[in-house]
């Protein structure tokens, strides 16, 4: 059957009292699941450069290893040369093996400059990764006082936000879907959620903009739905809301 305006209107403003009350009980837990939320993003970035400084410290140390066992290479190369240079028969073999041996000893001192610039490395990605380390361990305890604080008040009120949902579910289908995206629409435009609003004080409860006499008097005889030249909310009348508060009781 038909519903008529005035059904539309108590289903509107049924719904939007529903909404409003989950509204409230989120309200109450704040910012906190944002908080917990941007924490865990927080700890999975620090975890990440964790490992990854701790990858360039094994990179890097692997890399002293080698440079000192190929400095070995070399004094093994170099006492081979001279022992060679004992032998030699003439001036040839004894500049050749001369310019061996220097050739490894420059490479040794490659060797030695690159180890210092590993272990100067080191001592910076240490510092990094103990720094980091206690960023971790801070933002570790701070996600735990946060979860625990969401815990205690979602275990206080999620029984009540669950029934309230299954009652706006229950609602929204009491609610032609043409009525139903406008109200879902103005609930996304304002912040408070209040798509549907009462008259009070002669003015829209929305917006605090006063409601002319005549639109008053037809919002009051609800023959049509009729909204905020202001804001664009749906407006009902004081008695519809209290008529429907009775119903609920």
């Amino acid at each position: 059957m038909e519903q008529t305006i005035e059904q539309k209107l108590k289903a509107l403003w049924l719904l939007q009292r529903i909404h409003t009350k989950i509204d409230r009980i989120r309200q109450v837990r704040g910012e906190l699941p944002i908080e917990v939320s941007d924490l865990e993003d927080e700890i999975a970035g620090l975890e990440t450069r964790i490992e990854k400084v701790r990858n360039e410290l094994d990179e890097l140390e692997d890399s002293i290893v080698n440079r000192r066992n190929m400095i070995k290479e070399s004094e093994a190369a170099i006492r081979k040369y001279e022992s060679q240079l004992n032998e030699v028969k003439n001036n040839r073999e004894y500049d050749a093996i001369t310019k061996e041996i220097e050739i490894q000893g420059l490479d040794i001192q490659v060797s030695e400059k690159k180890i210092k610039e590993f272990e100067f490395e080191i001592r910076n990605k240490t510092e990094v990764y103990e720094n980091t380390q206690e960023t971790l361990e801070t933002a570790k305890k701070d996600l735990d006082i946060k979860r625990s604080e969401l815990d205690t008040i979602t275990s206080e009120t999620q029984k009540e936000e669950d029934e309230l949902i299954s009652k706006g579910d229950g609602a929204e289908k009491d609610i032609e879907d043409r009525l139903l995206r406008v109200y879902r629409r103005l609930r996304g435009t304002y912040k408070n959620g209040l798509a549907v609003v009462s008259i009070d004080r002669d003015s829209c409860s929305g917006c605090h903009n006063k409601i002319p006499p005549q639109m008053q008097l037809e919002i009051r005889q609800r023959k049509k739905i009729i909204v905020c030249e202001h804001c664009g909310r749906v407006l009902v009348d004081e008695g519809l809301v209290q008529e429907v508060e009775t119903e609920l009781a």
